[in-house]
C-alpha cells in the first residue's frame, strides 16, 4: 500500500484488548537500575504486559550504596531472600532500618530511601514487588540526599 508520503507501513498495536492469561516466565538479565543496584526484571508490563503490579529480583554487590531515590505514587514490599541491607529513609533520610534474610519491608509510595550493602563478602538479595507495572518509570533520583548521611 503506498500513499503520497510513500509506502505506509501496517504495524500491530503494542496495546491489546485481550484477556490477560497465566504466564510464567524467567528473570531476565540483570541490569544496573537508575538507583544503583542490580536489577534483574521478572512481570511487568514490558514482559507479560501487567497492569497495575513489577516484580523483580535486586542484588546489591557487598559494599555498595545505592543512589537515593523514591518511586512517585507506587508502593514497595521487598523480601530479602539472602545477606543483610540497611536503608536510610526519610524526608532527609533521618530513619535507619537494617532487613536480613527472612525479613519483609514495606516502603510507602514516595517515600526517600537509599539502601546499601555493608558487607565486604555478601551480596544482599531480595525479591520487589511494587504497584508499577514498568520496570523503572517510578524512580525519581534525589541527588540532594546522597551525602546527607554516611552509612553507620
Amino acid at each position: 500500500m503506498t500513499d503520497v508520503n510513500g509506502p505506509t507501513i501496517q504495524r500491530k498495536s503494542m496495546t491489546t484488548d485481550k484477556k490477560p492469561t497465566c504466564r510464567v516466565v524467567r528473570a531476565g538479565a540483570e541490569f544496573q537500575g537508575k538507583q544503583g543496584h542490580l536489577l534483574a526484571p521478572g512481570i511487568s508490563a514490558q514482559s507479560v504486559g501487567s497492569r497495575r503490579v513489577h516484580l523483580q529480583i535486586a542484588r546489591i554487590p557487598p559494599g555498595v550504596k545505592s543512589n537515593a531515590h523514591k518511586h512517585a505514587d507506587h508502593e514497595t514490599a521487598i523480601y530479602v531472600l539472602s545477606g543483610e541491607s540497611e536503608m536510610r529513609y526519610g524526608e532527609k533520610l533521618e530513619h535507619h532500618v537494617t532487613v536480613r534474610a527472612g525479613d519483609f519491608l514495606y516502603i510507602p509510595a514516595g517515600m526517600p530511601h537509599l539502601p546499601y550493602n555493608q558487607s565486604e563478602s555478601e551480596s544482599c538479595v531480595a525479591v520487589i514487588a511494587r504497584t508499577d507495572p514498568n520496570e523503572q518509570e517510578s524512580v525519581i533520583l534525589l541527588p540532594e540526599l546522597d551525602g546527607v548521611h554516611k552509612p553507620l
